[in-house]
């Protein structure tokens, strides 16, 4: 199904290749720099690597390491010179690249965002980190929502970013917009491995998606990354997989076409049209309410658990964070 690895491409197909990165430490400008000049390199490895290849994805934190500093001195901007770097590669190598910054936010905390380039240099898709690994990591929540845009080929692209694969609501956010293909870059560390393995399996099985995922790979000194890159079909079924090993770009044919037959002909297990309209063998159209409670709740303003009163870890403070003073704004208009 993944045309062994992108070598034999159809027609249809949308070549992906993942990076295993090795995990960089980043502390002064000039390692910023150095990281920049590396992750470009990987670009033209990745097209030297398979001529075919139409979108090279790298993973969170593979320019800034997994120090969750957050000195303004190493923060990016969309106008700096790393992604003006890493334009400049998708131009020179005709490749798509998706790329990790932590971006700085003048109001706050840095943002943990994410950009899908194209083949002439333009930014296609920006978003930011919605659900920030706490309590572990210090990044501002994202207020741009779950973009989707249009990718080789005429592939319908969304990125999610670590944690955020962990809420079915993240994916299903993406797929409800549209996205046939779900990037997921992620940092982490083999603790996560089951959880990595089985929410990238259900995140394409429940939206009918088909998912791409990496993290980094390889140690910094002080903590392990585990690489993990992996494909899932919009059945679930895991297509390609790689393992633990640095730098190693691990390839996929997708194929959103069938992704797109698969939304439009199946009966039995199209759930994320059946979401909407449940039991329509008995009633026509199926029932068209929402009957759970915490998307009604939430939308109201009073997402309440039961066990609420019980959280312990409601901060930073555990990992070493000032508790914040300051609530959130929401999304920016």
């Amino acid at each position: 199904m993944s045309g062994l690895g992108g070598l034999n491409k159809s027609p249809n197909g949308v070549v992906v290749g993942l990076v295993q990165l090795q995990l960089p430490v980043v502390v002064t400008r000039a390692d910023l720099a150095a990281q920049t000049e590396r992750i470009c390199a990987m670009v033209g490895k990745a097209r030297r690597n398979l001529s075919g290849m139409d979108l090279v994805v790298f993973p969170e934190y593979s320019l800034h390491g997994l120090s969750m500093d957050t000195n303004s001195e190493i923060m990016c901007a969309l106008d700096g010179p790393e992604v003006a770097a890493f334009k400049a590669a998708c131009v020179e190598h005709r490749i798509w690249g998706c790329f990790s910054i932590m971006e700085f936010n003048p109001h706050g905390n840095p943002y943990n965002s994410g950009l899908v380039i194209d083949d002439a240099g333009e930014i296609k898709l920006y978003y930011r980190k919605l659900h920030p690994w706490v309590p572990v990591e210090p990044w501002e929540p994202g207020n741009l929502g779950v973009p989707v845009c249009t990718g080789p080929n005429g592939a319908k692209l969304a990125l999610i970013i670590c944690h955020d694969g962990m809420f079915p609501e993240m994916a299903r956010e993406a797929a409800y917009k549209g996205a046939e293909i779900i990037l997921r870059t992620a940092g982490y560390t083999a603790p996560i491995r089951h959880a990595w393995r089985i929410t990238n399996m259900s995140n394409a099985f429940c939206n009918l998606a088909q998912t791409a995922s990496v993290c980094m790979s390889g140690s910094d000194g002080s903590f392990d990354s585990m690489g993990e890159a992996m494909f899932c079909n919009f059945d679930g079924t895991v297509m390609t997989e790689g393992g633990g090993r640095v730098d190693e770009i691990v390839s996929a044919e997708l194929r959103p076409d069938q992704v797109r037959e698969a939304r439009a002909g199946w009966g039995v297990e199209n759930n994320i049209y059946q979401l909407y309209h449940r039991g329509y063998v008995a009633v026509k159209g199926g029932a068209q309410d929402c009957p759970y409670t915490y998307m009604t709740d939430m939308a109201a303003g009073r997402y309440q658990l039961p066990w609420n009163d019980t959280v312990q870890v409601t901060d930073g403070t555990s990992c070493g964070f000032d508790a914040p003073t300051r609530g959130y704004k929401g999304p920016e208009r």
